[in-house]
């Protein structure tokens, strides 16, 4: 069995032996995935937000040198995309329907939280700058050092867009290198796989909850997100028997606009004054801390906000590097012709931009509830989390129309994620091959779907992002490892030496 296909079955396998427990016993898969995470989190959770915080000086580094100037391919290579449609794309891989889900719900959880403790402006200030820190630039910092790496020596060093690449490439007929290369893949599929899944069983919740809203139902029913998931399935599928092109390109596009068009809405027929002036100071709140919150871990502070850390900011980076491989190969194949300077900036201060809008706008209402309205919005964050984005529209004018956005953007965000990483995950489980078989592609949509029950099952957000959290945990070192292999690369090609030389 050559090594490709045995990293095809041996993935497979893990990925079916994940989805199938979880479905058989989601309490057993549970409860060992929140012990291994926990034990994790508690001993190595400095490495996390130190490692992060390291690719992200890095990526900003490289914009200040003249290794910025290099192109992501040969020199005459031009953007195959727009910039608008780039940035569209890989913001509806990389975040998409999380956004739409925690819109609300993340800055009110941690205003509950922090109100305990702080006086309630001070606690609303951090409110959103928690929420800003877990879905901002460091989540484009890992994003953007795989994507790059894997770009970098794809288009320059020719090799497949894999994770095992530029250990291989730097290292060639090492067996400790191919050993380790094959691990990294393997590991990046099962972290690919169960990180989508997650997504997957988000967006079901949220659209199931948001066709609850629509119809004027009180609860969600189980049979509502079984038929919302078969539907799913069933708008993911066809796109996957056909070459990844121009539609993703149109699906991300219609995504980011309904995305844009539901914030500016908001901020239209919201507390207009406030939520400007909430996006603004939520915008220098972050900026202010950025660096050295990224190497914050709470130590200090109690049990208390140990947990709060380890259940929110700890989970959520490693949320983002479960995801990294999957938008690294997918933004590294959008990306060619670029300069990293541009590459670079484009990752991270784009959607990072977006996403502070975003909650300054869809948080500033909540917070602007819970401090001068009744706290409904407050109090349903600790009783249903997936209905908080449609109980603030239905707070505004148009309340349906804006609904049935949301819910259309939700599904088309799920969509574009499954299609996309069901290719990727056909590149990486078939040695590389940038266009993997309609078959293959298909069967990994169909895992993916298995691994949305699992998740699905595990009965709440809570527990989806623990069983992320699980999948990814090994990925966490093979990131520093491309990082590593990557400013090789860059130091080699920059002295003009042989490729393999002075090993």
């Amino acid at each position: 069995m050559t090594s490709s296909h045995l990293l095809l079955t041996a993935s497979i396998s893990l990925c079916a032996i994940i989805g199938v427990w979880g479905v058989a016993d989601p309490e057993g898969l549970l409860a060992v995935a929140s012990t291994i995470v926990n034990q994790y989190f508690i001993s190595r959770g400095w490495a996390v937000m130190l490692s992060v915080t390291l690719m992200l000086l890095f990526c900003l580094g490289l914009t200040l040198t003249r290794f910025g100037d290099i192109r992501l391919g040969a020199d005459t290579d031009r953007p195959e995309y727009s910039t608008p449609t780039w940035i569209a794309m890989l913001f509806a891989a990389g975040m998409g329907v999380g956004l739409l889900f925690w819109a609300v719900a993340e800055p009110l959880t941690h205003y509950h939280f922090a109100s305990q403790f702080l006086p309630a402006p001070i606690a609303a200030e951090q409110a959103l700058l928690g929420a800003n820190f877990n879905w901002g630039i460091h989540a484009w910092a890992i994003y953007g050092t795989t994507a790059l790496a894997i770009a970098y020596f794809s288009y320059r060093r020719g090799t497949p867009m894999m994770v095992s690449a530029p250990l291989k490439n730097l290292f060639p007929g090492e067996t400790w290198a191919n050993a380790v290369g094959w691990f990294s893949d393997f590991m990046a599929i099962a972290a690919i796989a169960i990180g989508v899944a997650g997504s997957v069983a988000m967006g079901v919740f949220q659209v199931a909850d948001g066709v609850t809203v629509l119809f004027g139902y009180e609860e969600t029913s189980s049979l509502l997100v079984a038929i919302v998931f078969a539907l799913m399935v069933a708008a993911y599928i066809p796109p996957l028997l056909v070459d990844l092109g121009a539609g993703m390109a149109k699906l991300s596009n219609l995504a980011m606009a309904l995305a844009i068009g539901l914030v500016i809405y908001t901020i239209i027929l919201g507390p207009s004054e406030y939520l400007l002036n909430s996006i603004v100071s939520g915008i220098g709140s972050y900026v202010a801390v950025v660096i050295p919150r990224g190497l914050e871990t709470f130590t200090f502070y109690g049990d208390e906000a140990s947990k709060w850390f380890r259940d929110w900011t700890l989970t959520y980076m490693v949320w983002w590097i479960a995801w990294g491989p999957f938008v690294g190969v997918f933004v590294a194949r959008i990306s060619k012709g670029r300069t990293i300077r541009e590459f670079v900036l484009g990752v991270l201060i784009g959607p990072t931009l977006f996403s502070t809008i975003w909650f300054g706008a869809f948080g500033g209402i909540g917070i602007f509830d819970a401090l001068n309205g009744n706290g409904d919005l407050l109090a349903l964050t600790q009783t249903n989390v997936e209905r908080m984005t449609f109980a603030l529209l239905d707070r505004l004018p148009l309340s349906t129309l804006t609904t049935l956005a949301t819910v259309l953007a939700a599904f088309l965000f799920i969509v574009t994620s499954v299609v996309s990483a069901a290719f990727v995950l056909g590149t990486f489980s078939t040695g590389g091959n940038p266009n993997p078989s309609a078959r293959i592609r298909v069967i990994w949509g169909g895992l993916l779907g298995v691994l949305g029950v699992a998740m699905i099952l595990s009965g709440s957000m809570s527990a989806v992002r623990t069983l992320i959290a699980l999948g990814a945990l090994p990925f966490v070192f093979i990131t520093v490892i491309l990082l590593a292999c990557l400013i090789r690369a860059l130091l080699q090609d920059a002295r003009k030496e042989e490729a393999h030389a002075d090993r």
